[in-house]
């Protein structure tokens, strides 16, 4: 049978919009479910958030520093004081620090800081610049009576550090770096997707990937209970508001701060990821850094960023050596 044109148009058309609305089903329906599997994920982690938050178990002392509460982790009662700040992002300090903390006490006062928006400290509202976290750090060690005392850091507390001790320079005995980061090494002024960051984790997201990714501390030596603390800890407080006005400084901090150095006279000891494929300046950078000091020492060590997650032990011996050798 021929079709005229028409017909045939006609014909065309009808099997178009067929395909067409079956298209619309199928992206309907895929949209649908993807909204449905949004929503669910949303409302678990909104309730698994509430029923955590009821299960962290408080560690530590809080000290009032600009009208809040910043915790803080004392232990050992050694005659010299180690003051320890994390790395950014460290959702628990006290608490990552635990086994190094642990090796450390029985010899020294270990002081573990948790800088605002970290731990079960508050957050805040004040910009997060190196002088304004510095400033902060100080008046916890000060409201605690301590005057005299070693400061140690892992990753950024390498920069916020080398401020540090250059602005209170007749109080700090030494500074040690664990990994940590270098004032003017490259690439730290990378623009960072902090939305999509917010929300992962606002949405539900981030907890569904940690739980599918398994356990971020299995194979380490934390004991179970602190490894629950920490994941309980670290779904109530990663990317929250404090935590991204920090990254959102990252660059103008160490741009800021790329001129910094460390006295001549401060005792300098650099515990530093040997193994670093991202950087292969990592080991130059932090020699150069080391010679800054005129007891600077550098120690190479093969491990994660978390040096202290597994290096611990040595970590200890090698900075007790040096406290008895600079002494």
């Amino acid at each position: 049978m021929n079709l005229t044109k028409t017909e045939e148009m006609k014909r065309n058309g009808t099997k178009n919009r067929k395909k067409r609305k079956l298209w619309l089903k199928i992206i309907g329906g895929i949209l649908g479910t993807l909204v449905l599997f949004m929503g669910i994920v949303f409302v678990v982690h909104a309730i698994s958030n509430g029923v955590e938050k009821k299960k962290i178990e408080p560690y530590g002392q809080y000290v009032n520093v600009d009208g809040k509460k910043m915790n803080v982790l004392i232990q050992g009662s050694g005659e010299q004081t180690i003051v320890l700040l994390p790395g950014q992002g460290t959702p628990s300090p006290a608490l990552d620090f635990k086994l190094l903390i642990d090796e450390l006490s029985p010899n020294y006062k270990i002081v573990a800081i948790e800088p605002f928006g970290y731990g079960l400290s508050d957050e805040t509202e004040k910009e997060r610049t190196t002088e304004n976290i510095v400033s902060e750090v100080h008046e916890a060690v000060q409201q605690l009576g301590i005057d005299r005392y070693v400061l140690m850091g892992h990753s950024i507390a390498g920069l916020y550090g080398a401020s540090y001790v250059n602005t209170y320079p007749d109080e700090v005995l030494a500074f040690v770096g664990i990994d940590s980061s270098v004032p003017n090494q490259p690439g730290m002024d990378v623009k960072l997707p902090l939305k999509s960051m917010q929300f992962l984790q606002e949405s539900g997201l981030m907890r569904l990937l940690k739980k599918v990714s398994g356990d971020p501390y299995g194979g380490l030596a934390f004991d179970e209970h602190t490894k629950e603390q920490m994941n309980l800890i670290s779904n109530q407080v990663t990317s929250n508001p404090t935590m991204m006005d920090e990254l959102r400084h990252l660059g103008s901090n160490f741009k800021n701060g790329e001129q910094l150095t460390y006295p001549n006279d401060l005792p300098l000891l650099l515990f530093v990821q040997s193994n670093n494929e991202h950087n292969e300046q990592w080991i130059p950078l932090h020699e150069e850094q080391v010679k800054q000091s005129a007891q600077g020492k550098m120690i190479p060590m093969e491990g994660s960023h978390y040096l202290h997650h597994t290096k611990f032990k040595e970590i200890a011996e090698e900075f007790k050596a040096y406290m008895k050798q600079i002494q």
